[in-house]
Parts: C-alpha cells; structure tokens; sequence
C-alpha cells in the first residue's frame, strides 16, 4: 500500500470516528503530497517518489516542532498540545527515530571518514550526516551532536 493510500484510508477511519484532529492532520498531509505532484508534473514526474514523500512528511514535522517550541516560549500550552498531537500523528507516518547513540555512531563514522576535527569544518559533516539519516533524525538533534564532537 502506497503512502497515499494509506493517507485516504486513513482519512475515511478518521471521518467515521469522528477524530477531527487526525482527520484535518491526515488531510493536510495529503494536500501537501498532492502540491508537490502537481509542482512536478512540468518535469514529467506524476507521483513521488518514497524519499519525496518522507521530505513532505518531515518538513511536515519540522514545523510541527517549530510550532510547539514557539507556543511554550509564547505561554500557549493549549496550542502546543494541539500541535503536539498533530506531530505525534505525523510520526506515525515516518520512520522510527533513531536514538541519539544510533546518531552517534553515524556522526562518529562520517568524521572518521572526513577527519574534520574543527568546529568551523563542521558543515563538511553535516552535509553527509543529512543524508544518511534523512528522516529518521532531528536536524537540530543531529547537529548538536556533531558541534558537541567537534568541540570537545
């Protein structure tokens, strides 16, 4: 099954049981792929293709986060929880997370292989970190880990 159809069957649940925060969840997440086809049409794409598809979800995801981070900061907590909900949704969806030894062990690899050792190199490890943990890690969890390496 693919994520878009696993997207509208979901959706279908969601309506039956009357879930309206999963249902207006599930359905943004489905607008979102379908923009992303329509955008790609010119190029002769029709559908995404799975890493695309984790792209939207994790975008998705990421501002889920931003969200949540700017209505504790604000005092909302009853828009954070919203949002909170929403991202645990979303997570259904994307790969496990990786715990933060798995992130480690990828960082460590990758400066072995770049032998960075400085701060101000750090882009050079990041870059290959992204995309081999695309979608299964935080950015920001990843990058801490890697200034903290790199630093000490």
């Amino acid at each position: 099954m693919t994520l878009k159809d696993r997207i509208s069957e979901d959706i279908k649940t969601a309506m039956k049981a009357k879930d309206k925060i999963r249902l207006e969840t599930v359905r943004s997440i489905k607008k979102l792929i379908l923009e992303k086809e329509v955008s790609l049409r010119p190029s002769g794409q029709d559908t995404l293709t799975e890493t695309q598809e984790m792209e939207v979800l994790s975008q998705l995801a990421k501002q889920r986060r931003d969200s949540i981070e700017q209505y504790r900061k604000a005092k909302r907590d009853d828009l954070a929880d919203l949002e909170a909900q929403e991202l645990a949704i979303l997570e259904e969806y994307l790969p496990e997370q990786l715990s933060d030894e798995e992130i480690i062990t990828v960082v460590d690899e990758i400066i072995a292989q770049t032998g960075v050792v400085s701060v101000k190199q750090m882009g050079k490890v990041m870059g290959p970190v992204m995309e081999k943990l695309k979608g299964r890690a935080d950015g920001q969890k990843i990058q801490a880990i890697v200034k903290a390496k790199l630093s000490g």
